[in-house]
């Protein structure tokens, strides 16, 4: 078994305008003084991460594993949640979307989508110039409208849906398995890949592709109801990145899953800061040391009511408390008798 790393921490809903917040240097010293040992970059923040340098200049990337190392942190993936959710979009989304790309393709949605396939390869490039194995991303949408269609959508459309979704996605891959790189599918709502049975339906149409994993992500299965203990069970040889975040679901007599026209607040599902939700940590850090998980444990940030700099200092501890310490030797091993195969032919009655 193997020994999870961490804590780490996603500095996307952190970094800012102000310090220590609106620099690499000054953000890893914070995140260092609250007890973190990794960071996750997102590689659209150019207050934080120049994406273009350094999918160009490995010197710039050993700048920047420079800077963390510094702190005494180490970067545990690189981020294109926002780029890769631009791989797909679909026209229904096409102006709320267009803020994530760069303003010489917004209006331009094949244009878009070319700038995001670029940037997704240029961060996968980037990730071997730093020496990562796994980067974490979105798969973006073309059939989210049509999840729990009224009037009933027509046959052939998810499958269509999907087929494009593989078409855009396979070169990405291609490109990762050149660098090494794990593509890391954050499973998630208004991703077509948001649950087991859409990521098989995509994995299916890129050939099993061994670069098309994981990212574990426990608080978007409690708002979809969806047994995420078990999804370990079932996926675990796919995981490759994991976000430590929390979750409730408090259903009514008004409102369930489809609570999503209320304010985060007010919704029977809301994300909360780790030890305030109801997701078991405790078995999923169990089951991924078991498993053999060998990656980074990454407080993703996201609640409804606490502050984020109480989530971030909250988290470091709570991650750390949590984080096991695989055993080399078996807790019986000291009454161990020493028999060997002859005896133990013997203990079952056997001849030697």
């Amino acid at each position: 078994m193997k020994t999870l790393k961490g804590p780490g921490i996603f500095l996307a809903q952190f970094a800012g305008d102000a310090r220590p917040f609106d620099t690499f240097d000054a953000i890893c010293g914070w995140a260092a003084s609250l007890g973190y040992r990794g960071v996750q970059i997102p590689s659209w923040d150019a207050r934080l991460f120049d994406l273009e340098k350094a999918s160009e200049s490995k010197g710039y990337c050993d700048e920047i594993a420079g800077v963390a190392a510094r702190h005494g942190l180490a970067i545990t993936e690189l981020s294109t949640h926002l780029q890769g959710q631009l791989v797909a979009v679909h026209p229904a989304y096409d102006i709320a979307f267009d803020g994530f790309a760069a303003p010489s393709v917004r209006g331009d949605p094949a244009g878009r989508t070319e700038w995001a396939v670029d940037q997704v390869k240029r961060a996968l490039t980037a990730s071997r110039h730093l020496g990562l194995t796994a980067h974490a991303t979105f798969s973006g949408a073309l059939a989210w409208p049509y999840v729990y269609p009224w009037p009933q959508r027509p046959a052939g459309l998810v499958e269509a849906a999907f087929d494009e979704l593989a078409r855009r996605w396979q070169p990405i891959l291609d490109h990762a398995d050149e660098q090494g790189v794990d593509v890391c599918y954050e499973i998630h709502p208004g991703e077509d890949l948001h649950d087991g049975v859409s990521y098989e339906m995509f994995l299916e149409r890129v050939g099993d592709h061994a670069r098309a994993n994981l990212l574990y992500d426990p608080s978007h299965f409690v708002l979809q109801q969806l047994d995420y203990l078990a999804f370990i069970d079932i996926y675990h040889e796919r995981i490759r990145a994991f976000h430590v975040k929390d979750a409730e679901f408090n259903p009514t007599g008004r409102q369930g899953v489809y609570g999503g026209f209320q304010s985060w607040v007010n919704r029977a599902g809301r994300f909360r800061s780790l030890g305030d939700g109801q997701v078991d940590f405790a078995g999923i850090f169990s089951k991924l040391a078991a498993f053999d998980f060998e990656g980074w444990a990454v407080l993703e940030w996201e609640c409804a009511l606490k502050h984020p700099e109480d989530g971030a200092r909250e988290g470091a501890e709570f991650i750390a408390a949590h984080i096991i310490r695989v055993t080399e030797t078996a807790f019986d091993d000291f009454a161990g008798s020493g028999a060997d195969a002859t005896a133990n032919r013997r203990m079952l009655g056997l001849a030697p």
